[in-house]
């Protein structure tokens, strides 16, 4: 009996250990950092918010950003779905979230303003991407930059490139009246690369010594579906009158290329020269099929890199340059180069999306 009586006791007391060594552990871990939030401590959230996912270059880019992070950071990606309104409530989501930085491409860039407001009285920084916003709003705050490019300069370079080709193939101007007849998609009006592309592509052949004239020009807002549409109705009205398509996206330039098969081009002989801008995979496909003469490369790889590595520095705290190769100019803004691509460098272009 005195042996059963020691033997309950000392499992009594082991119990009892057992039971007061939980309790000192609790205290222990409400009193400092949680693991949770050291580790996020250690790894940012950056919100990240694309106009829309279904936007042929911007896929690139988001894709871009997501390869860039090599897991030192947590990002939050969100669809804006072509909505400032939606993309305005993703922000208020993402600040309240606890994000360390924000990485922005607006659906509208005048809605700039707005979303610096939101930053700024939550002393957040924010990276604009691809969209720019005016220079005047980027001043505004301290912590606010932008990454993309010089939107005249794929405008210019286009230019460039349709005045060469085009003086290279006489037969392009297929009523031999020395005039370049074309049609122009547009993006986006007011988007500062629509506007910009529009204008020096058809400046810069005019000040190359070409004379031309416009048949059309419409907005196919960036996209492929109405770019096909407008070239639909434009051969229904023009037929062969049009020597010449100029588009300020590769995503309308498919769209017209599928226009264009529909109605017997590219089939025995029947040639049109369609210019993009981009040079996406599926373009540089249709350049090594012969049926698009060229294009400008918009480097989707080194935009994500650049956004992704400001993104990532500021969040941290860092200057946003910091340990990286890229430059701001007068406005606060990285630029990535473009490069016109034509069948002769296309493996250059295609180097750019691996």
């Amino acid at each position: 009996m005195k042996k059963l009586t020691a033997i309950l006791l000392i499992m009594m007391m082991v119990l009892s250990l057992t039971a007061c060594g939980s309790k000192t552990e609790a205290p222990a871990a409400d009193s400092g950092a949680a693991p949770a939030a050291e580790a996020s401590a250690e790894k940012p959230v950056i919100g990240v918010t694309i106009y829309k996912y279904d936007d042929n270059f911007m896929s690139f880019v988001r894709r871009a950003i997501d390869s860039s992070n090599n897991d030192v950071a947590t990002l939050e990606m969100n669809d804006s779905q072509n909505s400032q309104a939606t993309q305005n409530d993703q922000v208020d989501t993402m600040i309240s979230k606890g994000a360390k930085a924000l990485a922005i491409n607006l659906v509208d860039p005048q809605a700039a303003s707005a979303i610096i407001t939101k930053a700024q009285a939550a002393n957040l920084p924010v990276v604009f991407f691809n969209k720019e916003p005016e220079a005047s709003v980027l001043a505004s705050y301290d912590k606010a930059w932008y990454v993309g490019t010089a939107s005249a300069e794929a405008g210019i370079i286009q230019g460039e490139m349709m005045a060469k080709m085009w003086t290279d193939n006489p037969t392009w101007d297929r009523n031999g009246d020395g005039i370049v007849q074309y049609v122009l998609l547009k993006g986006e009006p007011g988007h500062p690369d629509a506007e910009a592309r529009t204008k020096y592509a058809v400046d810069v052949m005019v000040e190359k010594g070409l004379k031309v004239e416009e048949l059309e020009l419409q907005t196919g807002m960036w996209d492929s579906v109405k770019g096909k549409e407008l070239m639909d109705g434009w051969i229904a009205k023009h037929g062969d009158a049009i020597e010449l398509v100029i588009t300020n996206n590769d995503g309308m330039a498919l769209g017209a290329i599928q226009s264009l098969n529909a109605n017997g081009y590219f089939d025995s002989g029947k040639y049109m020269p369609v210019f993009g801008v981009d040079a996406i995979p599926d373009a540089l496909e249709q350049i090594k099929a012969g049926k698009m003469a060229g294009t400008v490369l918009n480097d989707a790889k080194n935009q994500g890199k650049a956004t992704f590595e400001l993104a990532y520095n500021v969040a941290m705290g860092k200057d946003p340059l910091d340990g990286t190769t890229w430059k701001f100019d007068e406005n606060k803004a990285v630029r990535v180069p473009y490069v016109a691509v034509t069948i002769d460098n296309i493996a250059f272009a295609e180097e750019a999306y691996k």
